[in-house]
């Protein structure tokens, strides 16, 4: 058996598994909040945690070449065991809002051995389709990120701590597939040694700089959309109380929805070029940021979840466009750390908005606040745009 077609599959599947740590605490936020008497901010000082966690745990393998001077596999499967340890941690003991984000912050940091470097993986098996192969990819991860929403609606007959131990259980696995059965790839080339100034010296490349903050942009919104979508859902049935959505499932739909636009944007992409496809979904995602206080105004709730689910396929489309220009930007011996020093600074970039759109949440009291995420992809938009791209 040829062993290259089995690879992306289990990268695919590692990363669905994985992933699904990410939002781990959310899915189940209101049982944490009932069980050990948090208040209502908790969920943005967890999801917080969690991106905060990812962007020093970046940081450091950036830093330290982690990906590109290691065996990617294995680094992915350590990581993988050590965040499922940390989310499990969370069904032990009399837990305080400030262990919770201790725990939810040491997940965050080992996910920084996941994602990226489950991206870093393909890019050393595919050289051509490297955009399809990222687009399946970053779909994998949208479905591990939804899964804790959808855990939730069919797994209410059990313990919320079911969920949690259920979503460790599938990152060991996921780590554990990729140790076992995907070695190093045909076009890794390793780092031979420790190099800080890296993650500067990248960004002088004029075209992985215009990608770079192609992505920055995107990332303002898409973790905030992600972690905004419960609160939409709730925000319409407050102000239309005689709809009964199921939130849970339809958060799980809104946000699932995106690993279908990102395999899509992957063969887009290569008929009309990454570049063309990843600018079309960030002004995509840009218009629905600016209309969306006004879709609250319809009467007609099959309008308002289409219009949700067109948004959470736009939102993430251009992810895995953005990943795939960086990574053919970037040296061969070290785009791992390229990869990865644009995640910790996009994610980075999530924690400013997610608070941001928190802070006005709790401030004012007007649909108007959701236009904020705009502001990321109008400047992606301008960074990154066509006749940036074609120079």
């Amino acid at each position: 058996m040829n062993r290259t077609k089995i690879v992306l599959p289990i990268i695919i599947i590692s990363q669905f598994c994985c992933t699904s740590l990410w939002f781990a605490g959310n899915g189940v936020i209101n049982d944490l909040v009932t069980t050990f008497g948090l208040n209502d901010n908790a969920i943005a000082y967890l999801t917080s945690a969690v991106q905060f966690g990812f962007i020093i745990g970046t940081l450091l393998f950036a830093l330290f070449s982690i990906t590109d001077r290691y065996s990617p596999s294995k680094v992915f499967f350590i990581s993988a065991f050590l965040g499922a340890l940390f989310n499990f941690s969370i069904i032990f003991g009399n837990q305080s809002l400030l262990s919770l984000i201790s725990l939810r912050f040491f997940t965050g940091f080992f996910l920084a051995g996941i994602y990226p470097v489950g991206m870093k993986i393909a890019t050393d098996y595919f050289d051509k389709g490297l955009g399809k192969s990222l687009g399946f990819l970053v779909g994998a991860l949208v479905l591990g990120t939804a899964l804790p929403h959808l855990l939730k609606e069919y797994m209410q007959a059990y313990s919320w701590k079911n969920i949690l131990i259920s979503i460790s259980m599938l990152s060991f696995v996921g780590g554990l597939l990729m140790l076992l059965f995907i070695p190093n790839g045909p076009y890794r080339k390793a780092g031979t040694k420790l190099d800080l100034t890296i993650c500067f010296s990248i960004f002088n490349i004029k075209k992985f700089r215009k990608a770079a903050f192609g992505y920055f942009g995107h990332m303002w919104e898409l973790y905030t959309f992600w972690f905004l979508v419960p609160t939409l859902l709730k925000l319409y049935k407050t102000i239309h109380p005689q709809i009964n959505f199921n939130i849970p499932l339809l958060s799980f739909l809104i946000i699932g929805i995106g690993a279908i636009s990102c395999v899509l944007a992957g063969y887009l992409a290569e008929k009309f070029s990454p570049q063309k496809i990843a600018f079309n979904a960030l002004f995509l995602s840009c218009v629905c940021c600016v209309i969306s206080p006004f879709i609250f105004l319809t009467q007609h709730e099959v309008l308002f979840i289409t219009f949700l689910l067109f948004w959470g396929m736009v939102v993430i489309a251009d992810s895995p466009l953005f990943s795939t220009i960086v990574a053919q930007n970037a040296p061969s011996k070290d785009k791992g750390t390229a990869l990865t020093i644009v995640n910790c600074i996009g994610f980075a970039i999530t924690i400013v908005s997610i608070q941001t759109i928190s802070y006005f949440q709790n401030s004012i009291d007007s649909n108007f606040i959701f236009m904020i995420l705009a502001i990321g992809p109008i400047l992606g938009l301008f960074g990154f745009s066509k006749r940036n791209i074609l120079n």
